[in-house]
C-alpha cells in the first residue's frame, strides 16, 4: 500500500496538504498534483479499464466513432492527446485519468458525494517532478526545452497515434502528466491535470508506489460532514466547479439539504411473533 497519512481534523488536513517547502525560486511551489475519491478503497484506475475487461481491443473504435460522430468544431483539433482530452472531458471511457493542481478541488472531490459519506475518502498525492525521471529521453527533453513544469498539448503534437505512444514505453513505463485545453470553464475552476500511461493496461497506482512517488491522505468519514461545510465557505462547490444551472443545482441541493444534523432513520422493528 502507498503512504498513508490519516487526518482528524480540518487543521489537519491543510497542514498536510499544504506542507510546501520553499523552492529554489524562493517561491512556495507544490510538485504535486491531487485526485480526491469517496473511498480509500477505490483504486486508480481508467474509465476505459472499468469499461471492459478487453479495454484494449476497444479503444480505438471509441476514439475513431467518437471523431467520426462529433459535429463539425466540437473536436478543434486533430492532435490525439486533444482528441483524447475532448473525449474524457465529456465521458467517453479513456485510457487518461483526472488529477488537478488545487488540493482543495482535491478535497471537494473525495467529499461531495453524500451516498458514500459511509466510508473513508482519500487524496493521491503524486510528486510530478519525480515521475519525469522515469519520461523517455525525447520527452524528458521537451519538457527542459520548454522550461515547463507539465506538458501542454502543444507540446505534445509530435505523438500522432496511439500506437506511436505506446512505443514510448516499451522499455521503461512512465507516466505522462499534461494540461488539457481549456475547453470550459469547468477545466479552467478545476485546475485540471491528465495523467495518460503507454499502454492500456498501464495501473498507475502501483506505478506510482512502487517507485515511492505518491502518498494518500485518508479523510476519515465521521470527518467528512465538517470538510464539507468548510469547504463550501471557501467556495469550494459544484457552483464554482461545474459552471451552470447543473453545479449550481447540486450545490443548493446539499447546501440547503439536512446534513449531518438529521440522523439516519431507526429501522422498523418487526412485530414479534405471536404462537397460536
Amino acid at each position: 500500500m502507498p503512504h498513508d497519512i490519516i487526518v482528524k481534523d480540518w487543521s489537519g488536513l491543510m497542514q498536510h496538504l499544504y506542507d510546501i517547502p520553499k523552492g529554489r525560486h524562493g517561491r512556495y511551489r507544490s510538485d504535486f498534483v491531487y485526485r480526491g475519491l469517496a473511498s480509500k478503497d477505490w483504486s486508480l484506475e481508467t474509465s476505459l479499464k472499468r469499461l471492459s475487461p478487453a479495454a484494449a481491443g476497444v479503444e480505438v473504435p471509441l476514439l475513431r466513432n467518437f471523431t467520426k460522430y462529433a459535429k463539425p468544431g466540437e473536436i478543434p483539433s486533430s492532435h490525439l492527446l486533444f482528441k483524447l482530452a475532448v473525449a474524457q472531458h465529456h465521458g467517453l471511457p479513456t485510457r487518461l485519468m483526472d488529477w488537478t493542481v488545487s488540493p482543495k478541488v482535491a478535497a471537494h472531490f473525495a467529499t461531495f458525494e453524500e451516498e458514500h459519506y459511509d466510508k473513508d475518502g482519500v487524496i493521491w498525492c503524486a510528486d510530478v517532478v519525480k515521475c519525469r525521471s522515469f519520461l523517455p529521453r525525447k520527452l524528458k527533453d521537451k519538457l527542459k526545452e520548454e522550461r515547463a513544469f507539465l506538458f501542454s498539448i502543444e507540446m505534445l503534437d509530435s505523438i500522432t497515434t496511439l500506437a506511436e505512444f505506446d512505443k514510448l514505453g516499451a522499455k521503461k513505463t512512465f507516466a505522462l502528466f499534461f494540461e488539457p485545453p481549456s475547453l470550459d470553464d469547468r477545466i479552467i475552476n478545476q485546475g485540471a491535470i491528465m495523467s495518460v500511461m503507454p499502454g492500456v493496461d498501464s495501473d498507475i497506482s502501483d506505478f506510482l508506489q512502487r517507485n515511492h512517488l505518491s502518498y494518500r491522505i485518508i479523510i476519515p468519514k465521521d470527518l467528512k460532514w465538517e470538510l464539507r461545510d468548510k469547504l463550501d465557505q471557501d467556495n469550494v462547490t459544484e457552483r464554482m466547479l461545474f459552471p451552470g444551472l447543473d453545479g449550481l443545482s447540486r450545490w443548493l441541493k446539499r447546501y440547503y439539504g439536512p446534513g449531518s444534523s438529521v440522523p439516519p432513520p431507526a429501522k422498523k422493528k418487526l412485530p414479534a411473533s405471536r404462537t397460536p
